[in-house]
């Protein structure tokens, strides 16, 4: 990676499962500092992207490269239960929480790739032990105060309503100080007061917390006014990158979510009642 203002770099990612090319041949960088999403239709491969720089799969060719904190680091060449220490936290599709703690629960266990002591200092609850508690009780607190979760901090997850538990999951990301969040279908689910809302943390994790955003998202509203740049895909391929403006317009992405370009004319032409 040599443009210091890349964060990831993904070169010819494909993946392959049995006959399926469920990724292509695709490439793009994320810069510091931005919000970058992945949009297209359902089986385009944006959360098999996802999964790679995860490393819950392995690509057949290509590779991940990131500006780690202690230096440029090739992602795909890691184990996956070290991909959290080098700073980069994910949410997911379907919410992965443990529905029988409390939300505070779920946020110190985000705190994990933080912990610093042994065995025997946390058997004897030494000084050590009790200054980290602190410090991940404090950082925990700061994010339930950003995300507005001071009514639900001793709430069991499982009664929560699911726009909370989803802002929850978000929570606990952000509760691993990352320096690149993947942030899989953040509005999935939610209503448009809900949305809404998470466009607005969206913005202020960027903003204020200075951490770089890589979100996959259907709701074009909401990747309009959060993203800096987007990626579409179709089909586990590239069709074009540029702002959401850009994207929208161009006609390979009108193709891939609502047929071809004279379908399109023709469907505004019914809808305005336009005679051709």
């Amino acid at each position: 990676m040599n443009d210091t203002d890349t964060l990831l770099s993904a070169k010819n990612l494909s993946v392959r499962f049995g006959g399926v090319l469920a990724v292509n041949n695709v490439s793009f960088d994320v810069k510091k500092g931005e919000v970058f999403t992945l949009i297209g239709p359902n089986g385009a491969g944006k959360t098999t992207v996802f999964n790679l720089i995860s490393r819950i799969y392995t690509p057949t060719t290509g590779s991940i490269d990131y500006a780690g904190p202690a230096g440029p680091v090739r992602l795909t060449d890691q184990a996956p239960h070290s991909i959290a220490r080098l700073g980069i936290a994910r949410t997911f599709q379907n919410i992965e929480l443990f529905e029988h703690a409390t939300v505070l629960q779920n946020l110190l266990i985000g705190r994990h790739t933080h912990r610093r002591t042994g065995l025997w200092s946390e058997i004897f609850f030494t000084g050590k032990t009790r200054a980290a508690e602190v410090e991940a009780r404090e950082k925990a607190e700061q994010v339930i105060d950003l995300l507005d979760l001071q009514h639900h901090r001793e709430s069991l997850v499982a009664g929560l309503p699911y726009g909370v538990r989803k802002v929850v999951e978000l929570a606990r990301a952000l509760c691993t100080e990352p320096r690149l969040l993947l942030l899989d279908e953040p509005s999935s689910g939610l209503n448009v007061e809900e949305t809404e809302d998470m466009a607005f943390w969206i913005t202020d994790i960027k903003n204020e917390l200075g951490i770089t955003v890589l979100m996959v998202e259907h709701d074009m509203s909401l990747v309009s006014k959060v993203s800096d740049r987007v990626l579409a895909m179709s089909m586990g391929t590239e069709l074009t990158t540029g702002t959401p403006a850009e994207v929208q317009s161009h006609p390979g992405v009108i193709e891939a979510y609502l047929g071809s370009v004279d379908d399109v004319s023709s469907l505004r032409r019914e809808n305005h009642k336009v005679m051709p």
